[in-house]
């Protein structure tokens, strides 16, 4: 393999494991955690604040027949594509706990930052959408008290960066979040049902609902881009290699055990509450759904509170791959995690991550463009063609010529899909960009 000049986090340094492979070191565990905690994990870390605009981003833009359509045949495809992924975990006697190690093995230098690029941008996009999410929930619940005054979304962002800074700084790794499982799972439940509850009732007590699909037919087309690139953001998230670094062995069967309680118990609250918002509220529903909840006060203080609480163990699983790299770096190894030394290290760390991600979602807070531009430009390579080229690559010239020709049509399919929804993301962007002045209050 193409491994020879790679320089990874961990630099040379590798362990030996006891199951015949070889784990590059890192100041995180890996192989503690059993397939039931990470399938939990999977389950309430997609069950997040974002459900709460996936009915606008999702469903508005496509109407129930394509809606449907699109739902069930990513949904398909990302579980296919994270199966075949979580098999290449282990490879020529090393077990891989990074995406991007895996890639740089395999195709080289180039390959190992390209995928570090992608894995990044979609991990800080992705942050900055949940900071954004959170300071909308924590805005919607002073409104219900103070009315006109309350204070701009800004601060409330920055409240919420400095509780997810807080909680990343004492929860430092994927494997400590099994002790906030059983509470974010309580909270997942509780908005959910509270948020279905209040909806079926709308969507009862409305008389004349427009499911139709507005615009021209230039911003539908678009429009529908941005949709199918959001569809892929709710079920996967391109850190597949380092969610199965925790898992116990054997790794690639207790992953795809995993994978099969997301794909299924969690992918049927998360697109259940998408369709249910998109029933109640057809093409009128609100980019933040809790905006336009009917019922009591109470409700709506509830479905939030509980989707603010819920995200903050949520966001962690989609930032730690970041926090990894750097404690990785800056840590000492032989040390705890909560050694005098790695603790200072790590308050300078989380602190300058999310004091730009605070800034910068503070700028810009147009909610759509980060679901959309993440899941488009660094989701679909991450999810769908990496993989195919690493099957291509170590099995291309054994498993035939069907084969071959299944994994180059999901690469180039794949990579149109993503240059399209990656423009349509753009052009939101620069039509959000010409509305919404810097430091917008939405």
């Amino acid at each position: 393999m193409a491994s020879s000049s790679l320089d990874t986090e961990a630099g040379q340094a590798h362990m030996a494991g006891d199951g015949g492979y070889t784990t590059a070191a890192t100041a995180h565990a890996v192989d503690t955690d059993s397939w039931q905690q990470v399938g939990l994990l999977l389950v309430t870390g997609f069950n997040c604040a974002y459900v709460l605009s996936f009915s606008n981003l999702m469903m508005v833009p496509l109407g129930w027949w394509w809606g449907a359509a699109c739902l069930l045949f990513i949904g398909a495809a990302a579980w296919y594509a994270n199966w075949l992924l979580a098999g290449l975990h282990l490879v020529d006697g090393h077990r891989f706990i990074r995406y991007r190690d895996l890639m740089g093995y395999v195709f080289g230098t180039r390959m190992y930052y390209i995928t570090w690029f992608l894995q990044f941008i979609t991990l800080l996009l992705g942050s900055m959408g949940f900071i954004l999410l959170g300071g909308r929930a924590l805005k919607a619940i002073s409104a219900e008290f103070t009315g006109d005054s309350t204070p701009r979304l800004q601060w409330f962002i920055a409240a919420t960066g400095a509780v997810y800074f807080a909680f990343a700084y004492f929860v430092p790794t994927i494997s400590a979040m099994r002790n906030w499982l059983a509470t974010s799972a309580a909270l997942t439940v509780t908005f959910d049902v509270a948020l279905l509850a209040v909806l079926v009732k709308d969507g009862r007590s409305s008389k004349q609902t427009d499911y139709s699909i507005h615009g021209t037919q230039q911003e539908k087309v678009f429009s529908a881009l941005g949709a199918v690139a959001a569809i892929l953001v709710c079920n996967t998230s391109g850190l597949l290699p380092e969610i199965q670094s925790t898992l116990r062995k054997p790794p690639v069967s207790n992953m795809r055990r995993a994978l099969a309680l997301q794909y299924t118990v969690g992918a049927a609250a998360y697109y259940g509450i998408s369709v249910a918002g998109y029933w109640a509220y057809g093409a009128a529903a609100s980019e933040y759904l809790p905006n336009q909840l009917g019922g009591p006060r109470w409700a709506s203080v509830l479905i939030n509170a509980t989707a603010f609480l819920q995200s903050i163990v949520s966001q962690h699983l989609f930032t730690v791959p970041i926090h990894e790299a750097m404690d990785t770096r800056l840590q000492r190894l032989d040390e705890g995690m909560f050694s005098r030394h790695n603790m200072a290290r790590r308050l300078v760390a989380r602190a300058v991550l999310f004091g730009v991600n605070v800034f910068v979602t503070a700028l810009f807070p147009f909610m759509g463009d980060f679901v959309n531009l993440f899941g488009s430009f660094a989701l679909f390579p991450l999810t769908f063609i990496f993989p195919s080229m690493i099957v291509l690559k170590m099995k291309g010239e054994c498993d035939g010529r069907w084969h071959r020709l299944w994994h180059w049509g999901i690469i180039v399919f794949s990579s149109v899909l993503g240059v399209a929804t990656t423009a349509a993301a753009v052009r939101l962007i620069v039509h959000n960009a010409s509305v919404y002045r810097f430091f917008a209050d939405m």
